[in-house]
């Protein structure tokens, strides 16, 4: 492995991306190259969050049809309930949908691996440093986005000390793997318990949230705000066609990001345009389904290929400046120019079938399948990276991809921070993401390795570097308990996790930042050697 002893190492790199001229190039030039490309990947994992955003929020907002019966008139009562459970969805669609850039990358990285007794570290490296961003960086972006003024707490404590648990558990766990159990190596059962062990997180948080006895915390839930989501009114692109309510982007207001789509809301139309209806705050409350409701979609009308084709066609216009009053010229063109940038990715993303169908699992998974794809690239264009600059992949992990990969985390909970009336979904995303990094993300690719090793050598899977991942570990559980307690404090004085007075919510931010740049460091110069 390259630059074990340093950051930085000198050997002549053989490989290439494209094409073989590529190795005639400079270093310097070369690694520009790679790391542009690099960049514009994670570009694309940013033009593909909002298909799968839209996606899921299909999935998310899907009721059933119940009849019960009144015993006093013996009349059938007709109600539709959510079929999801809001606590389980943020674990799974939300957390492993968010998560999926990385899990992709450790499987594909696991995959290019088998046969070798080494497992790779592009996997596990991403992992941690992206569980690294989330708890840091992204809190830190959480606590500022708030109104000014604006507290937003946690309703449901004890769903969120559960998730909090199992979160801390992972990474204690994966260092007792490492290095108390069977030091430096991986059996086939330690990876299959790791799996298990993400089932027993979806069984427990449902138990509290249902507040099953003998399961669950005796905590009180705060009441949860009549509008879960408050109502907003959007604005739409005005089309030949269609106002584009399947359309790929939704604005919100005039001076939101026109790629961020609210997942926490049910898209539903008028006579004048797409307006958000709330989603109720509990799993039984009756509401109409998209066929029954008196309030129908104007859009439904529509076959689904026209449909398809509005988002070919919303691919390649942009949008005018106009509406944000864009007086410089500059920043225009800027604007022209970056829309322009993803007009590639958009139009690739535009295969992916509209999110109604299917109640949006189709859109789902093929949005799945497209961040996979992109995780290959990112995959080869590192170990490109790693081989010209002779950078640790350790440190490549910790750093570039961790916080490339992990920009649906920050989209999403930076949405729910925002939208939401409370705290709960934009935090859950963060601590369960961190658990479904190590349940599932480092999980399933030491499973599928130590699965083939054992089966064809009768050998378990050895780590290379078990020593600086270890310390990695160490640092992040470290730095992670002055991050929880700061939010504690905030709950104590402030009364909320997130926003607050202006000057405190930016000294938590500088705080957070402050504690990432001490993970990336340290971890840094330990994985290379030099501490």
């Amino acid at each position: 492995m390259p630059g074990n002893s340093s950051i930085m190492g000198q050997e002549n790199c053989e490989s290439y991306f494209i094409f073989h001229g590529e190795t005639s190039l400079g270093v310097g030039f070369r690694t520009f190259l790679y790391f542009l490309g690099l960049a514009y990947c994670f570009v694309g994992l940013s033009a593909i969050t909002a298909r799968f955003f839209q996606s899921m929020e299909s999935v998310v907002s899907h009721t059933r049809k119940v009849v019960d019966i009144n015993p006093y008139t013996g009349a059938e009562i007709i109600r539709y309930e959510k079929v999801w459970n809001f606590t389980i969805a943020d674990i799974s669609l939300l957390a492993f949908g968010t998560s999926f850039p990385q899990i992709s990358l450790a499987t594909i990285d696991a995959i290019r691996n088998l046969g070798k007794l080494y497992a790779g570290g592009l996997g596990p490296g991403t992992l941690v440093g992206s569980a690294a961003f989330d708890l840091f960086p992204i809190h830190a972006v959480c606590v500022v986005v708030p109104r000014v003024g604006e507290l937003k707490k946690i309703a449901d404590v004890g769903v969120w000390l559960v998730e909090l648990f199992w979160s801390f558990w992972a990474y204690i766990w994966l260092y007792i793997i490492l290095e108390v159990w069977t030091p430096n190596v991986i059996t086939i059962w330690e990876a299959l318990l790791t799996v298990l062990q993400y089932g027993l997180l979806l069984m427990h948080a449902y138990a509290q949230d249902k507040r099953w006895p003998y399961f669950s915390l005796p905590l009180p839930r705060s009441e949860r705000p009549e509008d879960w989501v408050p109502a907003e009114v959007v604005t739409c692109k005005s089309y030949s066609g269609p106002c584009n309510n399947y359309s790929e982007i939704l604005e919100v207001g005039e001076d939101e990001n026109r790629n961020v789509v609210d997942i926490f809301s049910i898209h539903s139309g008028s006579g004048i345009g797409p307006v958000y209806q709330n989603v109720p705050g509990t799993d039984e409350t009756p509401e109409y389904s998209n066929k029954d409701s008196p309030e129908k979609m104007s859009l439904e009308d529509y076959h689904v290929f026209a449909i398809w084709r509005q988002q070919f066609v919303d691919a390649v216009k942009l949008e005018s400046t106009e509406p944000r009053k864009l007086n410089n010229l500059y920043l225009r063109l800027a604007r022209i120019s970056w829309q322009l940038l993803l007009v590639p990715w958009r139009l690739l993303f535009a295969f992916v079938p509209p999110y109604h169908i299917a109640h949006g699992w189709i859109a789902f998974i093929c949005s799945l399948v497209f961040i996979s794809a992109i995780a290959y690239i990112v995959t080869q264009l590192t170990d490109l990276i790693s081989c010209v600059t002779g950078i640790n992949p350790y440190v490549i992990a910790f750093t570039a991809l961790a916080s490339g990969t992990s920009w649906p985390d920050l989209v999403a909970s930076k949405i729910a921070a925002e939208r939401q009336l409370t705290a709960d979904s934009a935090i859950a995303n963060i601590t369960c993401s961190n658990s479904v990094n190590i349940y599932v993300g480092i999980g399933v690719p030491w499973l599928i390795d130590t699965a083939y090793n054992f089966f064809v050598y009768k050998e378990p899977l050895r780590i290379e570097n078990a020593a600086g991942l270890s310390f990695s570990l160490l640092v992040f559980f470290s730095t992670s308990v002055g991050c929880i307690a700061v939010l504690v404090i905030r709950r104590r004085t402030l009364g909320a996790e997130l926003g607050g007075p202006r000057l405190w919510a930016w000294i938590t931010f500088v705080f957070f930042m402050l504690l990432w740049l001490i993970f990336v460091v340290l971890s840094s110069l330990k994985v290379s050697g030099i501490i």
